[in-house]
C-alpha cells in the first residue's frame, strides 16, 4: 500500500482513492486479471473500505446510465443489420431516429468500449437522436450474440474476437449509415475508449468519407496509418488516464506535421472514463462541457 494511500484514508477516509481507479482501468483493459484486481481492492478493505463501497464506485451500474429513455416518445429506435463483406458478413446495431425528422439529417456513428453495446452507449445514441441527429451504434459482439449483459463476459467475447474483422464491421457501419436513406450526406463518428480508437482508426482509412470525429480517451491508429489523417478531429483526454496519454505526444505530432485539422481538450482530474455516468469514474462537470463540445463540433462540421 502506498504512502499516498494512506495519507488519503487517515485525511478523506471516504473518498476512494486514485490508485483503485487506476487498478479499474488496468483491469477493464486486461493488464492484470480479476483476481488481482480485486486482491489489490482487498487491502483497502482492511483500512476501511468495503468491498461493496468499492465496486459499486468503479464497476458499471448501467441503472444509472440513462438519461433518454428508450420509449421517449421524441425518438424512434430499433436494431437495423448491415453487410460487412470483410468483417464477420453481416454486422447489427441500435438505429435511433429523432421521431419528427422532416428532412434528412447528419449520421452520427457511436462506437462503444471494448465489452460490447452496453446500455450507457445505446444512451448516448438516444441523446444525439435528441439533438437532431440520426445515430446509430453497431454492437462488435453480433456475430457471437450481442452484448451478453454484463460487462466481464462482454469484454471476454470481444478479446476473443478477430480484431481486424471487428475493424472492417466499423468500416462497413460507417458507410451503410453515411449513405443511408435519412443520412444527408455527413458522416461524424464518436467513441469511447476502444472507440475512441476507432474513431481514430476510421480518420486514418477513411478521411474523405468521415467528416468529423470525436474520441474520447481513445488510443492512436496504427503509426503507418496516422499520416492519413485530415480531419476534423475533436479529441477529448482525462489528465488522470496515463495509459492514453502516454500515445498523444507522438499522436499529435504527426497530426501537426501533417497540417491535420484537429482540437484537443485535456480535461484536469478526470479519470478515463468520465464521460460514462454509470461508474465513480463519471465527472459530470467534465462530461456536461465534453459533451456540449461534442453536440457543437458535430452541429458545425456536418451542416449539408
Amino acid at each position: 500500500m502506498s504512502e499516498q494511500i494512506k495519507d488519503e484514508l487517515q485525511t478523506e477516509p471516504r473518498v476512494i482513492p486514485q490508485e483503485a481507479f487506476d487498478w479499474y482501468d488496468e483491469y477493464a483493459h486486461g493488464l492484470i486479471n480479476r483476481r488481482e484486481f480485486l486482491s489489490r481492492l482487498g487491502g483497502l478493505a482492511v483500512l476501511g473500505f468495503t468491498m461493496t463501497t468499492l465496486t459499486s464506485a468503479l464497476i458499471p451500474n448501467y441503472a444509472l446510465a440513462e438519461q433518454v429513455s428508450f420509449n421517449d416518445p421524441a425518438i424512434k429506435a430499433s436494431y437495423v443489420k448491415f453487410e460487412s463483406p470483410k468483417g464477420h458478413g453481416e454486422g447489427q446495431g441500435y438505429l435511433v431516429v429523432p421521431r419528427e425528422l422532416k428532412d434528412n439529417a447528419p449520421v452520427v456513428l457511436v462506437i462503444h468500449e471494448n465489452r460490447g453495446l452496453n446500455p450507457y452507449i445505446k444512451d448516448v445514441a438516444r441523446r444525439l437522436a435528441m439533438q437532431g441527429f440520426v445515430a446509430f451504434a453497431p454492437d462488435a459482439l453480433y456475430p457471437l450474440g450481442g452484448y451478453p449483459g454484463n460487462d466481464d463476459e462482454g469484454r471476454a467475447m470481444q478479446k476473443s474476437m478477430d480484431k481486424a474483422k471487428i475493424e472492417e464491421d466499423f468500416l462497413a457501419a460507417a458507410a451503410f449509415l453515411k449513405s443511408h436513406e435519412l443520412s444527408n450526406g455527413k458522416l461524424g463518428a464518436v467513441g469511447f475508449c476502444f472507440g475512441g480508437y476507432i474513431v481514430n482508426m476510421l480518420a486514418a482509412i477513411i478521411p474523405e468519407q468521415l467528416d468529423a470525429g470525436v474520441a474520447f480517451y481513445g488510443t492512436p491508429a496504427a503509426k503507418e496509418l496516422r499520416n492519413n489523417v485530415k480531419g476534423p478531429l475533436l479529441v477529448q483526454l482525462a489528465s488522470l488516464d496515463k495509459r492514453v496519454n502516454a500515445t498523444w505526444p507522438e499522436y499529435e505530432a504527426q497530426l501537426k506535421a501533417i497540417g491535420a485539422d484537429y482540437k484537443m481538450y485535456m480535461y484536469q482530474d478526470a479519470n478515463h472514463g468520465f464521460h460514462n455516468d454509470s461508474t465513480g469514474r463519471y465527472s459530470e462537470p467534465d462530461a456536461e462541457l465534453a459533451w456540449s463540445r461534442t453536440i457543437d463540433f458535430f452541429a458545425d462540421k456536418l451542416k449539408a
